[in-house]
């Protein structure tokens, strides 16, 4: 046997094999087959020695595409091992139709509601005031990527809609830049099982940056934005609200020190500079990311990581060393220097509220550049 299905997998006796994880560890936090072992496709390769020979093996990667060269060279040491067919992927859509039937969005709604209403919703809602965000009878496109963040958005949108204290009208707004069909095929049942109406429209981003060698990442999230505000304007809306979380703004602020020299943050909401009356808002801005991942664990929920073509044959977002994700460099030096100081990460957000002009060089406002030299004699 050389391979199984997901089907064949559940008939057999749970003491008879062993599932083996072969993605990062990174995707594997994001979620994982029950009862999954992660090894490493480099270690599983090359350190297998200590695998059980009198089970079977069962290996999976992202779609079945790279597992099925591993389980063949385990097969030619002497393993018996097979490939997962469909991979991570077609187990999850699997899960998901299961608990579609279920009350799982009931569940997640009261989870809001009670086990983290204090660290997610009472945040949620702290951006939206501080921030002034939403406005009444304003008509909000909530952009929806698939993943963990824009998932719950959506749901802190609807609760609060529910439970507002002024009218706001919302459109799901999912853009497909050319996913596979397994992808969307997660997204638009992720959806279905949490309750989410979403509105789905078409681009060809994807190709479009495929072969771009220098940041295909920025120009993708650039296109992409683009389109959105574009498909938001047509169907009435006057803002665009994007999952972007605490986590990423810390990290945007070190980021635009270190690799752009300059002191810059991702603001809570913008004016669209080529769509006029739009505005970009980011009512996640508070929350932290850890609770986004507990939120998940919790309700058992499983989102696609990256659906980018990139990412479709198991790699991460560096499958070449050409994306190599200097935010990725950014978030573990945060989380280092806050093993020795819990308040790190609020001193980094602190910093772009705290600014004492009378201590900088100079400052860029409206375009134009500003020196302490300019009243320095006055002072």
């Amino acid at each position: 046997m050389e391979e199984i299905t997901i089907q064949e997998l559940a008939q057999q006796k749970p003491d008879t094999y062993m599932v083996i994880d072969m993605r990062d560890s990174a995707a594997f936090a994001l979620g994982h087959i029950d009862g999954a072992v992660l090894i490493p496709q480099e270690e599983l390769e090359i350190n297998h020695e200590t695998l059980p020979k009198d089970k079977l093996l069962v290996i999976y990667c992202r779609s079945g595409i790279l597992s099925d060269d591993v389980a063949a060279k385990l097969r030619e040491d002497g393993y018996q091992a097979v490939n997962l067919v469909g991979g991570y992927v077609q187990w999850l859509q699997a899960k998901i139709r299961r608990e579609a039937s279920t009350q799982k969005a009931a569940e997640v709604e009261q989870g809001l509601r009670k086990k983290f209403h204090r660290v997610i919703f009472s945040k949620f809602a702290k951006a939206i005031n501080t921030y002034d965000l939403i406005q009444p009878n304003d008509r909000i496109a909530v952009c929806i990527s698939g993943g963990k963040d824009s998932m719950l958005m959506a749901k802190l949108f609807q609760e609060l809609q529910r439970h507002g204290k002024f009218p706001f009208e919302l459109v799901f707004l999912v853009m497909d830049p050319g996913y596979s069909a397994e992808n969307r095929s997660i997204i638009e049942s992720n959806a279905q099982m949490l309750q989410i109406p979403i509105t789905v429209f078409e681009t060809n981003i994807f190709d479009s940056v495929y072969r771009v060698e220098n940041n295909p990442c920025y120009l993708c999230a650039r296109m992409r934005r683009g389109h959105l505000y574009n498909q938001a304007k047509q169907l009435g809306c006057n803002k665009i609200a994007l999952g972007h979380h605490f986590d990423d703004v810390i990290e945007t602020i070190l980021m635009s020190m270190i690799y752009g020299g300059q002191v810059e943050t991702m603001m809570p909401k913008l004016h669209s500079a080529n769509f006029e009356g739009m505005q970009l808002i980011r009512p996640m801005y508070l929350i932290r990311e850890a609770d986004i991942k507990h939120w998940c664990r919790y309700h058992d929920l499983q989102f696609i990581q990256c659906a980018c073509h990139f990412t479709d044959t198991c790699t991460t977002c560096n499958p070449d060393e050409r994306t190599v994700s200097k935010r990725m460099v950014i978030k573990q030096l945060i989380a280092k220097l806050a093993e020795e100081n819990p308040q790190i990460e609020k001193n980094i957000f602190r910093s772009v509220e705290n600014i004492n002009l009378n201590k900088i060089i100079s400052y860029q406002l409206n375009h134009e550049t500003h020196s302490f030299l300019d009243d320095y004699q006055n002072s």
